[in-house]
């Protein structure tokens, strides 16, 4: 009898997202609302959670897709995922509300993945496509990081690997 090959989920799990960058496949999604259909992504502008959560429920690290931060935040806490202090490559980044060059805050809240000091991967709202980026998307001249990070989150199942 051969035997059956096991995946290597943390490996695949990586390779996907940093493969995912440039991919504009999570910029739109359609919801019927009453009698009109809506793009609730906003032709990109809000994919960050749709772009996470495909990639989790690909791996079987989350029990649904989400179009929402909120919803996904409360779906990976059910399925596992817990707040981690130190990152680690392939972890959930929560971001807080971005910082506009005029001193506003926008008005969500952003997820994407932790690969390394220098590099997180997520939707980029301006580009609409997947993109790499500095973990708190660089800094102001005044030396104020762009975008603060939350909290990382980890699964374990991550560690089978």
């Amino acid at each position: 009898m051969v035997e059956k090959p096991e995946l290597d989920i943390f490996l695949s799990y990586l390779k996907t997202i940093e493969n995912s960058i440039g991919s504009n496949l999570f910029r739109n999604l359609y919801f019927r609302i009453g009698d009109k259909t809506a793009d609730v992504l906003q032709d990109g502008d809000l994919s960050c959670a749709t772009y996470v959560t495909s990639i989790l429920y690909l791996f079987g690290l989350i029990k649904e897709r989400h179009t929402t931060v909120v919803g996904t935040i409360e779906d990976i806490l059910k399925s596992g995922w817990y707040e981690i202090t130190e990152p680690r490559k392939g972890a959930i980044i929560l971001w807080g509300y971005k910082k506009k060059d005029d001193g506003t805050k926008g008005k969500h809240k952003h997820v994407g993945f932790f690969i390394d000091s220098e590099t997180a991967i997520s939707n980029d709202s301006s580009m609409r496509v997947v993109a790499r980026h500095h973990p708190t998307f660089g800094k102001f001249p005044d030396g104020e990081v762009r975008q603060d990070i939350l909290v990382y989150y980890w699964n374990d199942t991550l560690n089978a690997n």
